[in-house]
């Protein structure tokens, strides 16, 4: 009788402790996905979802220009076909040699994700006249399982841009597309797990960005950052350094100039030679964006805010 209450016992705890599991998972996964309001805006009667209108929001069409990286294969019509008060920057990063000459822009190597092309536009026309906005985004228009993180109703690239409040990104000089802070905004204060102290030195060492000190890491890591040589300590810190993820952001031309060209070569280079692979370079580079464009180590703006000055949904 005992063993069978102790059984039961142990079974109900086991049960208990796995549904506690379930509900802090999908609690996460919520936050993160906005399955809710995904549904409620694919059904025309809910008023949080209003089809964008055809014409431009804020800014002339010369004057700004959408970067997206795309494979030989990803349908990106939706680009020309739907945003056409805006330039068009489309990159192949996997050309082939039968490629068409529709797609006329292509990046040195296949790695970093969306990273070799963003650089790779900068680059290119940084001693050219650039548009006074620049969006980089994903290939992806939208959809909940592909663009989850598009941040916009329906998870709609097409909404984002022409929503886009152009004038505020001229302002701040940098926006994250994405609002909601999670992933990469939910724990500010703990170390991010994909820049180390011995990646930082590499992406960010040889280049104009301020010493280790003048930004908000870790304080008890500061120490061992002023002595560069300690890199078996080094290797082992890990920057407190966050953003809303995914490498989806807005600058405009006079961020873009703060830095000089050669900054911007040593960054690429750094995702062309790393031994990081074509995902964890892209990773890395996903939380240095925000950084490489004048802000602060840990960038969260409220999400609130955030959706009324970057998308007018006040």
């Amino acid at each position: 009788m005992k063993c069978g209450l102790r059984f039961k016992a142990l079974t109900g705890a086991l049960l208990f402790i796995g549904l506690v599991v379930i509900l802090l998972v999908l609690e996460d996964k919520c936050e993160t996905y906005d399955p809710v309001g995904y549904v409620q805006a694919s059904i025309p009667w809910f008023q949080d979802y209003r089809p964008p209108h055809s014409g431009p929001v804020g800014g002339e069409i010369a004057d700004k220009i959408l970067v997206v990286p795309a494979l030989e294969e990803d349908d990106v019509s939706w680009v020309t076909d739907e945003l056409k008060d805006w330039q068009h920057a489309i990159y192949t990063v996997n050309p082939s040699a039968n490629s068409t000459q529709a797609r006329k822009l292509v990046t040195p190597v296949n790695k970093g994700h969306e990273a070799m092309a963003y650089l790779t536009y900068i680059i290119d026309h940084y001693n050219t006249t650039l548009p006074s906005v620049i969006a980089f985004l994903h290939s992806h228009r939208n959809g909940f399982f592909q663009a989850w993180h598009v941040d916009t109703p329906l998870h709609d690239n097409v909404y984002a841009m022409r929503h886009l409040q152009t004038s505020y990104v001229e302002e701040m000089g940098y926006v994250n597309l994405r609002c909601n802070v999670n992933p990469g905004c939910k724990n500010p204060q703990r170390s991010n797990p994909h820049i180390t102290g011995d990646v930082w030195l590499e992406v960010m060492g040889n280049t104009s960005t301020p010493a280790f000190n003048q930004h908000k890491y870790r304080p008890a890591a500061q120490e061992v950052f002023s002595r560069a040589e300690d890199k078996e300590k080094l290797q082992f810190m890990h920057p407190v350094i966050w953003t809303p993820c995914c490498a989806q952001f807005a600058v405009s031309s006079r961020m873009i100039y703060k830095r000089p060209l050669e900054d911007y070569v040593k960054i690429r280079q750094w995702v062309i030679e790393t031994s990081k692979d074509d995902a964890q370079s892209g990773r890395t580079m996903e939380y240095l964006w925000h950084v490489i464009f004048g802000q602060e180590a840990v960038h969260c703006p409220d999400a609130e805010t955030c959706y009324c000055k970057v998308y007018g949904r006040c």
